[in-house]
Order: structure tokens, then C-alpha cells, then sequence
């Protein structure tokens, strides 16, 4: 018997072949908070019949189903490509590092079709025993990274999902031994894209991708379900950078309206070699939208600068992501 409270708890994610048909879940992230529900849409028959006055429970019908919600999780060295993958698009296979164990994924932006998640949830009533929650055709419909002076660097994805399947038996959890991202080890850098050096005075960075989907696509003949969302906008990347106001690098970039490359990185211990531990966000061009340094007292000049990524033409987004993994 399980704990019977959060304590308890777990999450266990599997990648679809087919989009919306249940895969066992092999993947156990270590989460912080979740928010998967089933939602569902109902119609009420609003028939007259004499002498009733409320309406009638068997003429209640629901005509659809759908799930939504969002995954909280420090990002580990460990276990991550599944979810990156359906954030990102590309089909990655992790490439080992000449003969050593590090092995690196390199998610590009690209479409998602295809790329849909069974995710499941097992969570404790008070009495020990786990219930099952299974969510298939999930689809990450964005993600935010964040990471301040003093902390881990923690992970939301948003998820939209197909439907909820209370039927399935829950997964065993298995947990390797993981260790998370965090402010020690992390680097900013910006410049020339392939040149980026490091920017001084970063103390907290944010970084939001966020994949617009149609995913309202119900149809007759689909048994109240809907079909795999589809890509329906363009991708928006945006984040903020708040920093002591140590040099005008940034500043001035607001004022010109200049593109920059950044590159924002956590180098963590040696796995073999050169080759370290690695999560990475690359973002070929960003431009500073607003906030430029403000003083509002007696205290170090502590700017926010928000910024948008932009496609420089030729270099894509990507996130690089250096583990011992080797499979997704």
C-alpha cells in the first residue's frame, strides 16, 4: 500500500506511435505539482413533459471529451528527452559521445505532428490505494523554463490530451538516480550566433515556448473524441532576463531594437572526457521588447528585461540536452 497523500503519488509518460492510443508508460519523472483533468461537455435536454419540473437525469448526454492541464517538474539530468521531444517536434536519437557514456539529444524546432504522449497519473486516496488517471493523446502545447539566483531550474509543460482512461493498470515507478539543474551551475550568453559570450549580472532567466495547436477538432464519426491537433500558428518563444544594472549591453539593445543571439546553458558534473552534463536553450536571434533600467530607491538598479525570439534567417531554436541516457 502506498502512502495515502501526495506523498504517495507519481507520474509516468510514454511516447504514442499512434496519436491517441495508449502506450505503457517506462518514463517516471520526479514532478512537483500537476493539474491533468478530464473535461467534458454536456447538453440537457430542455423537452417539455407535463407536470415535470426539473429536468430529466437520463436526458443529461455528453458530447465530448478532452483532457487538459499542466506538469510542474525540476528539470534533472536525466529523463527529459521524452518530454522535450513533444515540445520540440524533431525525432531525436541520443548520439554517444565517442566511446564514453554521455550521450546528446538535440531537439530543433519543428512540427508535432505525430508527437503525442500517454501520460498517467496514480494518485492516493487516504486509505494507501493509488488510483489510476491515464491521459492518451497528449500534446504539449508549450513549456516554460525558469531559473532564479538560489534555485533549480523547474519545468511547466501544458498539456492538452485526448481523453482520460481509468481502466488501464497503474505502472510500477522506477526512479534512477537523478540530480537537478540549478543556479551553481548556470551560464548566459549572448552575441554573434556560434560567438556568444557571457553576459554579466543575469540573476533570474525565463524562457517560454509555446506551440499553438487547433485543438478543437471534433468530428462526427469520432465517438466525441477529437483528431490530433494540428500546428495552426506560428511558434512563440519569449522570455525575460532580470539582472543588476552592470553594463548597458542590454539596455542597448532596447534602445537600437538589435538582434542577438543567447545562449542560455547548466553545465553540471563531468559524465566522461570533456563532456558534461547539459541542458541548453539556444535562441539564434531575441530582440529586447521593454523594461529598460528604472530607479526606485536606494538599491542596486535591478532592470527586467523582457525579449521575443526570431528566426535569424537560417539557424533554428534548439535545446541541447547532454545525459547518460540512451534512448529516449
Amino acid at each position: 500500500m502506498a502512502i495515502g497523500s501526495g506523498l504517495g503519488a507519481q507520474i509516468g509518460i510514454a511516447a504514442e506511435t499512434t496519436y491517441g492510443t495508449y502506450v505503457a508508460p517506462t518514463k517516471f519523472p520526479e514532478f512537483t505539482k500537476e493539474s491533468l483533468v478530464l473535461k467534458k461537455t454536456t447538453a440537457q435536454s430542455s423537452g417539455i413533459a407535463a407536470g415535470r419540473l426539473m429536468a430529466l437525469s437520463s436526458r443529461r448526454v455528453v458530447t465530448q471529451r478532452e483532457a487538459m492541464g499542466a506538469i510542474e517538474l525540476e528539470v534533472a539530468n536525466k529523463g527529459m528527452g521524452v518530454l522535450l521531444q513533444a515540445l520540440m517536434g524533431t525525432t531525436v536519437t541520443p548520439v554517444q559521445q565517442g566511446a564514453t557514456a554521455a550521450y546528446l539529444q538535440t531537439h530543433t524546432l519543428a512540427d508535432t505532428w505525430g508527437k503525442s504522449l500517454t501520460i498517467q497519473k496514480g494518485v492516493p486516496l487516504t486509505t494507501g490505494t493509488v488510483t489510476d488517471k491515464t491521459f492518451v493523446g497528449c500534446k504539449i502545447v508549450s513549456a516554460e523554463f525558469s531559473c532564479e539566483v538560489g534555485g533549480m531550474l523547474t519545468a511547466t509543460f501544458e498539456v492538452d490530451g485526448k481523453d482520460c482512461d481509468e481502466t488501464k493498470t497503474l505502472a510500477v515507478a522506477s526512479y534512477s538516480t537523478m540530480s537537478p539543474f540549478h543556479f551553481g551551475q548556470m551560464g548566459l550568453k549572448t552575441g554573434s550566433f556560434g560567438a556568444e559570450t557571457a553576459l554579466d549580472g543575469v540573476r533570474k532567466v525565463s524562457v517560454k515556448i509555446e506551440r499553438p495547436q487547433a485543438t478543437d477538432r471534433f468530428y462526427a464519426n469520432q465517438s466525441a473524441l477529437k483528431a490530433e491537433p494540428i500546428s495552426n500558428d506560428l511558434v512563440k518563444i519569449s522570455g525575460s532576463l532580470e539582472m543588476d544594472y552592470v553594463a548597458t549591453t542590454v539596455d542597448d539593445l532596447h534602445t537600437s531594437d538589435g538582434a542577438t543571439s543567447m545562449v542560455w546553458e547548466f553545465l553540471g558534473p563531468i559524465i566522461a572526457a570533456t563532456h558534461a552534463e547539459t541542458f541548453r536553450i539556444k535562441l539564434p536571434a531575441i530582440k529586447v521588447d521593454d523594461a529598460p533600467p528604472k530607479v526606485e530607491g536606494f538599491d542596486v538598479v535591478r532592470p527586467q528585461f523582457n525579449f521575443t525570439a526570431l528566426y535569424d534567417g537560417t539557424n533554428q531554436v534548439a535545446i541541447e540536452y547532454m545525459s547518460t541516457d540512451v534512448s529516449l
